[in-house]
């Protein structure tokens, strides 16, 4: 389970809020201070110290700042025993109002404290620098321009050739056509399950789960398909697993994490829950919303696949920055958001545009194109998995404006994420379904 950190960015209003964090190497630790709203720069630190210092894991970062001696001002002063490392922002500061972003620590150090051990660099940037740093353009090109400076490709063909990524068997692209097609039906999806062995092995392992709860026994894939899951489900579990086998999960993604699969499920069924508490009449369609929910989150795979060592810095820099949204994370890092790069491969593929523009932009609250519902519902059931621990991030609150436009109350994302916490074990035995067909 994720250990859940409320975002901080509030704190950009009060310039003597400070984040401080904990490091450590074999050396032993250290402590950085910089603003609330700021990125950690590790590569800075690293350059500065000739150490090469590291988050210590959440878990760690909450025991360790939860001692009882931390309550007490001496203890806090004993803290400052340690190497501290801080911003250049902040050489005029005397005393500094600290928070700690896993365990909400909070009081005031002294300047005094730390004089004699304390060392001043450049550490911290803010979203507003990350972005300025961002070269312009359309998504492919932003995609382009990280690739051919992280990698040794050179685009000079179409990128998804030039990047070499697996293409859909001749099943799966069946499944993308009728998931495209508003007339299909279950009468074009069943010779579709019956004609790949592995893909109507995995449909009768769905429709056996504990979470569908199915009466009596399955005996056919005609009876999977109609009594149990339906035309929808069917369509978008067998491509979330399809476009899974493409891009393996990454080893060595952030440490305390939701894993990736357990997400994706997790989101796709309280998206669909919370869709059908909306009015009929401005409702999405609750399998697009579904799909949507399966797959928001995976560019995350692709970068991975593109950037290997680069992906495990992007591991560390989100272990050192979890109160910061995400995609500021990635644009430091590798230049390029998961949004952007799962939305552009899925456009290749050729999946529903409602489906790409909601994985595009489901974590930006100023798109108003035509999925703007279908990503505004992934926002917000995102944020409330984030609250439970099911989904990593930090901890935003959704404004009421958002719930008002879908037509939702906080009520009905609260019970969806109340089903899925209770449900676990029978989704984490569709999870287990969903990797064994890798």
């Amino acid at each position: 389970m994720s250990i859940a950190v409320k975002s901080i960015f509030s704190a950009e209003k009060d310039a003597r809020t400070i984040r401080i964090v904990l490091l450590n190497d074999h050396e032993g630790k250290a402590l950085v201070l910089l603003p609330a709203s700021m990125l950690l720069n590790l590569v800075s630190i690293w350059k500065h110290s000739g150490r090469h210092l590291q988050p210590v894991r959440g878990r760690d970062a909450i025991k360790f700042f939860s001692q009882t001696a931390l309550k007490a001002v001496a203890g806090q002063e004993k803290l400052f025993q340690l190497p501290v490392f801080i911003d250049q922002s902040l050489t005029d500061c005397e005393r500094f109002n600290v928070v700690e972003s896993y365990t909400g620590l909070a009081f005031e150090a002294q300047k005094e404290w730390f004089k004699d051990n304390l060392s001043q660099c450049v550490l911290g940037m803010t979203p507003q620098m990350i972005d300025k740093s961002q070269s312009g353009g359309a998504d492919e090109q932003v995609i382009t321009r990280a690739v051919e400076r992280f990698t040794t490709l050179r685009i000079q063909q179409r990128l998804e050739d030039t990047l070499g990524l697996p293409p859909f068997p001749p099943s799966m692209k069946r499944l993308v056509e009728l998931r495209s097609d508003p007339s299909a039906g279950i009468d074009d999806l069943i010779p579709v399950v019956r004609g790949d062995a592995s893909l109507a092995a995995q449909v009768m392992s769905w429709a056996a789960s504990p979470y569908y709860a199915a009466p009596g026994e399955i005996h056919s894939v005609e009876d999977a398909v109609i009594r149990v899951l339906g035309f929808d489900l069917v369509v978008n579990l067998a491509l979330g697993v399809a476009m899974g086998k493409t891009l393996n999960v990454p080893d060595d993604t952030p440490r305390d994490g939701v894993p990736y699969w357990q997400q994706a499920v997790y989101t796709a069924a309280a998206a669909e829950l919370v869709c059908k508490k909306m009015p009929a009449e401005i409702r999405p369609k609750p399998g697009l919303v579904y799909l949507a929910g399966l797959l928001q989150n995976f560019g995350y795979l692709i970068l991975a696949y593109l950037f290997p060592p680069h992906f495990s810095l992007l591991s560390r820099y989100i272990e050192a920055n979890p109160h910061m949204a995400l995609e500021f994370i990635e644009k430091h890092v590798v230049n390029v958001t998961r949004e952007q790069i799962g939305s552009w491969l899925l456009e290749s593929w050729g999946l529903p545009e409602v489906v790409i523009d909601a994985v595009r932009y489901h974590n930006d609250l100023s798109y108003d194109g035509q999925a703007s519902d279908e990503a505004k519902l992934i926002y917000c059931v995102n944020r409330a998995l984030r609250s439970h621990g099911l989904a990593d991030g930090p901890i935003e609150a959704v404004a009421d404006s958002i719930l008002s436009e879908l037509r939702l109350t906080q009520a009905d994302i609260d019970g969806a994420v109340t089903t899925i916490s209770e449900s676990r074990g029978e989704l984490d035995s569709l999870v287990h379904t969903i990797m064994h067909a890798h």
